[in-house]
């Protein structure tokens, strides 16, 4: 036993000396379940360039810091959200991450809204950057190993394509080697009134159009944005059975997840759900009464890795596949991870244009992309570097909150509801 500890630490020592990270004293993490790091300070940086600067489609950049020299990179999160979350999270170590987790997200009184998840799970995102680091492996080490040698991937438009067509740029998705292609409904854009019945028709003729150019076999999807009401969403769906569509996406607005009890007994298209929703509680009933065929919550929507984790688990309990939302370049990469080391349910990524994104505050090879699929990266932790340099700068937290809520803890120091 004292040999096989020995040589446990020695070869995790070795791998963090060889990436280039500070040593950390391995044992004295075990019994205390400490890492004796702490964070000492969370910056918060604009991406240039991105346009939408919306706080409930934030995708700042975050870093934190610890007082050993080793920094962890999210995304997300909007500046006011992000800097109540930060304040919550001076001075814990780096590698409860569950713990810091439960504080933020139950502390301050009442359970966040999504805004606020969007925030955590930047923040969240960060602290998984620092223990890969920390420890020498990449995250999906972390978390269970590989179960997959690649991530498969649709596009949302195809950018690498010259054909002046959508069934055109259609084939060249397919031939790029990506699984699926994505489209949308007619109409919808611009000052023109959107006319339900009109749309309808369109939508399921341009359906048609693409599944004959990709050669059918689920090789396109459609998100219906939630534009329609249900007579004439059904209505689409009915059409679309025959096509068999990878899926169906957003078939009806998303308020109340309890509309698709109806919904699924009206059609048979697979059905995907969740790139508005967040945590877990968000879309469990949807999943565990197996209503939706795939999930679509991401990152850091979800508010964080770990969240994501636990639906992957509900959803192959569930035989329910995930299909996430495309959100920021260094999302995708973390997806990438939480994915590879998930169950072997079906899983399928999300481009916007068929390629993930390369901005210029990333390394280059920050993301595994290649014949259309995604495969993971074994760098240290998320294996991104991040050059602040060539982001916008907008804050820094250094200190705990001035305005703390009571924190409620159990004898054995889990944090429970105050």
């Amino acid at each position: 036993m004292q040999r096989r500890n020995f040589l446990k630490t020695t070869l995790l020592s070795s791998s963090v000396a060889m990436a280039g990270f500070p040593l950390i004293n391995l044992k004295s993490v075990s019994t205390a379940a400490a890492s004796k790091l702490k964070i000492t300070k969370i910056r918060y940086y604009a991406a240039p360039g991105y346009n939408k600067p919306l706080f409930n489609q934030a995708r700042g950049i975050v870093e934190i810091e610890t007082d050993g020299g080793i920094t962890g990179i999210g995304e997300g999160g909007s500046k006011d959200m992000l800097e109540q979350c930060a304040q919550m999270m001076i001075g814990e170590d780096p590698f409860r991450i569950e713990h810091i987790w439960q504080h933020v997200y139950r502390g301050m009184f009442y359970p966040p809204g999504r805004e606020k998840l969007h925030a955590l799970g930047a923040l969240e995102m960060a602290l998984w950057d620092i223990k890969g680091k920390a420890l020498g492996v990449p995250v999906y080490e972390l978390l269970g190993g590989a179960t997959r040698d690649y991530v498969e991937c649709y596009a949302t438009g195809f950018q690498a394509s010259t054909a002046t067509t959508e069934e055109g740029r259609a084939r060249d998705c397919i031939e790029a080697g990506l699984r699926a292609y994505r489209i949308g409904p007619t109409g919808g854009n611009g000052e023109v009134p959107f006319d339900f019945y009109e749309n309808a028709d369109k939508t399921i003729a341009f359906c048609r159009r693409i599944d004959e150019a990709v050669g059918g076999s689920g090789h396109w999807a459609i998100d219906l944005h939630t534009r329609f009401d249900r007579p004439e969403a059904i209505k689409i769906c009915h059409a679309l059975e025959e096509l068999e569509p990878y899926f169906v996406e957003d078939i009806i607005r998303s308020e109340n997840p309890e509309v698709y009890k109806t919904v699924r007994q009206m059609t048979n298209v697979p059905i995907a759900v969740g790139e508005q929703f967040g945590d877990r509680w968000d879309i469990n009933k949807l999943i565990e009464d197996q209503l939706i065929d795939y999930t679509r919550v991401t990152l850091p929507n979800t508010g964080g890795i770990s969240e994501f984790k636990k639906i992957a688990a509900i959803c192959e309990t569930h035989y329910v596949g995930m299909i996430p939302h495309f959100t920021g370049p260094l999302s995708t990469a973390a997806l990438v991870h939480v994915l590879g080391s998930s169950s072997p349910n079906r899983c399928l990524m999300e481009l916007g244009g068929g390629e993930p994104e390369k901005p210029a505050y990333f390394n280059e090879d920050y993301i595994n992309f290649k014949n259309g699929k995604l495969y993971l990266n074994p760098s240290p932790g998320l294996g991104v570097k991040f050059n602040p340099k060539k982001a916008d700068f907008i804050m820094e937290i250094a200190e705990k909150t001035k305005f703390p809520h009571p924190v409620l803890k159990s004898p054995d120091g889990a944090i429970h509801n105050w």
